[in-house]
């Protein structure tokens, strides 16, 4: 007999919603399934077989991240099927950084009152993240907290592990003055500086659903949803071939904050804004919000979701292997001496 409790129900929580969102989500999960998938949906832990063939050393690097703010503007859209890319690509974009491949994804969904379609929504761009990086979703949490979520709204957060070989762990210790820093394009705001976004367009109370010219086209609620591209498979494809000296995702605090982690003491990157191919929708957040620019570059990725710094004379073949990759990567600075700063933006 299922479980159902009429007293628990009365309270706000509807075990049977929760049965049913897992029903709907199982398709979605099953998609992400790699060979090292050893549990099912339903159990108390996932369980993920490791294949070391091939790694000598191995070292698990983990992430976890939520989407933010972002949040709100699936609610006001009424959209809830690619929040869950963003969820996954904030963290393996992130664990990336060492050269770590992604091997399994959890979720945690929290919510004032649980809609199975909309969970499995939900889980549906999760499952996609998952796909697009290689990383199976092997369990997760959907909690119903009626009273602390309204019921219309939900949380969102993630974790994930990947594994790289000690020995082809990514660290800035080879870095030096003369090395090339290349930009990987971001598909838009990503997951970031959403609470300014936010407020710069007034997203509760200004029509955020009518297409403008300067979008192309598309409204600004469809643009800031625009769910977080992820790096993991041409970033790959790159360390297979190339040697990589650094890696910085660019999130919250955009480039003055992100790309010095990746920078050792004593250098510098210098990065030419002019070469910056800025997205139309930083042009219109610094138009409408009158931002200034370093606050701009401050807050925002402003076109560029990634950072790689490779060789002078592995820019080229960097290049290449990338644009074979799907990404339309392109050189946006250089590193250089300097024991004041770890960036400068000219």
């Amino acid at each position: 007999m299922q479980s159902f409790s009429e007293s628990y129900k009365q309270a706000g929580v509807d075990i049977t919603a929760g049965y049913k969102a897992v029903e709907l989500m199982k398709k979605h999960i099953a998609s992400t399934h790699t060979s090292g998938v050893c549990s099912d949906v339903g159990g108390f832990g996932g369980l993920f077989e490791l294949d070391l063939t091939g790694i000598s050393k191995p070292v698990l690097v983990s992430g976890t991240d939520g989407v933010g703010t972002k949040l709100k503007m699936a609610f006001l859209m009424d959209k809830h099927d690619t929040v869950g890319i963003d969820c996954v690509a904030m963290c393996v974009n992130d664990i990336i950084c060492c050269g770590a491949k992604p091997l399994f994804f959890l979720d945690y969904i929290a919510c004032g009152k649980n809609v199975p379609e909309r969970i499995a929504d939900i889980v549906k761009g999760v499952a996609e993240g998952c796909v697009q990086s290689g990383a199976a979703l092997i369990g997760g949490e959907t909690a119903e907290m009626p009273g602390f979520y309204p019921v219309d709204e939900y949380d969102l957060a993630g974790y994930s592990t990947g594994v790289v070989d000690k020995e082809k762990i990514v660290d800035n210790k080879t870095m030096c003055a003369g090395d090339i820093i290349i930009g990987l394009p971001s598909s838009g705001v990503h997951s970031n500086g959403f609470s300014l976004v936010r407020k710069v367009f007034d997203v509760e109370n200004k029509d955020i659903k009518t297409p403008i010219e300067e979008l192309g086209g598309k409204s600004v609620g469809e643009t800031l949803l625009t769910p977080t591209k992820i790096y993991v498979k041409p970033v790959l494809a790159l360390l297979d071939e190339v040697k990589v000296k650094g890696i910085s995702h660019i999130t919250g605090g955009g480039f003055y904050e992100n790309i010095p982690r990746s920078i050792p003491s004593g250098l510098c990157a210098k990065i030419n804004k002019n070469d910056i191919k800025v997205l139309p929708i930083f042009d219109l957040i610094a138009k409408v919000g009158n931002i200034p620019e370093r606050d701009m570059f401050n807050t925002f990725n402003m076109g560029v979701g990634m950072s790689i710094t490779v060789a002078k004379e592995d820019a080229q073949k960097a290049l290449e292997i990338l644009k074979a990759n799907g990404e339309d990567a392109y050189i946006i600075g250089e590193i250089v001496e300097d024991k004041e700063n770890k960036i400068e933006l000219l």
